[in-house]
């Protein structure tokens, strides 16, 4: 048998970049002495040091202290709260979940579930036992008629999932209008028939009806990224027409001319399945935004506050993607030097939020967590 001859590889020859005082222009040239390939070496070991310490850095998963070897998922639970019982970083559980291909829907977890931290080859993992029957005092029911633990709670988003809340200019000016109502009425409210133009086609036959709100506006740019939709009215169409008729099943507010219709779309029970299966994570690619402001009108802003981020589906944002709140520093008079000069004080980390709607330009999220005081115009960014 032929033995193949063994490949001679080429011997490559550092190279160091030069400048040509002629033209100007930058060239790589083979190094001429012992200084400068000292250099290259000192420069090429900076560099895999430094990607290596990132990389190990990305990886590493810090365990809450104490951390628990055993969790039964009880009612109430969200996996925000379960994923804080054994991780210091809640959005790191995508990193030690393990699936357990035996049981159906592994990635949902149910009240009654056994959670088991475990460590597999050095690295924590933490895996599921489910049992038949979960027990709902005071009687029985199959884990299938169970809903899954969602990753927040709901019922503090719940509003937010079942309307439309933010709109451009485009999608305002192309919906439907109120131009009157029955009985020359100026304000309406639930029980009166109204008059519309310019509808869009609704399968159901239902509207909401909503009033332009505050604007959204970018902090850094002034761009207006979106319109706030205050929601007014529910509606059924009742006769369609140039203008068409529609009553009011149900108001917040009264209905006036001008008040503007889409059609109804409640999108709360796909996004409650949506949120059963999601798990927190930190966006993939790099966030850099600000919270713009703060719904409903509070002004401390706390844990389970719904906030709005400058950023959206156009920058990468997904529902579960978790983003660290930073406070900016103040700015204090430096009472040593000569002359006067302010001094901005380091940022820190006040808390994280966890996005659940996702808008082109901007996002809703839910504050988990705080740790010193919030506010509008804080950054936020990558955990």
């Amino acid at each position: 048998m032929a033995i193949a001859a063994p490949t001679i590889w080429p011997v490559m020859t550092p190279r160091v970049p030069v400048r040509d005082s002629s033209s100007g222009s930058v060239r790589l040239a083979e190094v001429q002495n012992e200084t400068q390939l000292m250099t290259v070496r000192l420069l090429t070991g900076a560099v895999l040091s430094l990607l290596l310490s990132l990389g190990a850095a990305a990886d590493v998963i810090k365990l809450r202290e104490p951390a628990p070897e055993r969790y039964v998922v009880v009612e109430g639970d969200t996996l925000w709260d379960i994923a804080g019982k054994f991780l210091a970083h809640p959005w790191q559980w995508p990193q030690v979940w393990q699936d357990n291909p035996q049981i159906k829907n592994p990635h949902l977890i149910y009240p009654g579930d056994e959670l088991t931290l475990v460590e597999t080859n050095g690295v924590p993992r933490i895996s599921l036992t489910r049992s038949r029957l979960v027990k709902l005092s005071p009687q029985i029911r199959s884990s299938a008629h169970v809903r899954a633990i969602p990753l927040i709670p709901l019922d503090a988003i719940a509003a937010f999932l079942s309307r439309p809340r933010v709109l451009t200019e485009s999608e305002l000016n192309g919906a439907g209008y109120v131009v009157g109502g029955q009985d020359e009425h100026l304000v309406n409210g639930a029980g009166h028939r109204i008059y519309l133009r310019n509808l869009s086609p609704s399968p159901t036959g239902r509207y909401m009806v909503f009033r332009a709100g505050r604007e959204y506006r970018d902090p850094d740019t002034g761009q207006v990224l979106g319109r706030e939709a205050l929601q007014v009215a529910d509606l059924r169409l009742e006769r369609e027409g140039d203008p068409a008729t529609g009553i009011i099943t149900a108001s917040n507010r009264e209905v006036i001319k001008g008040d503007r219709l889409l059609p109804f779309e409640d999108l709360s029970r796909e996004a409650s399945a949506e949120f059963e299966s999601l798990q927190p994570r930190a966006p993939t690619n790099p966030i850099e935004g600000r919270l713009i402001a703060v719904v409903d009108g509070v002004t401390q802003i706390g844990q389970l506050n719904t906030v709005v981020i400058n950023r959206g589906a156009d920058a990468g944002l997904e529902p579960g993607h978790v983003l660290a709140i930073f406070q900016a520093g103040a700015e204090v008079k430096d009472p040593l030097a000569t002359p006067a000069t302010k001094v901005r004080l380091p940022e820190e980390r006040a808390g994280e939020v966890v996005v659940f709607r996702v808008f082109g330009a901007v996002s809703f999220a839910l504050v988990m967590n705080t740790q010193r005081p919030v506010h509008v115009l804080d950054h936020v960014r990558n955990p």
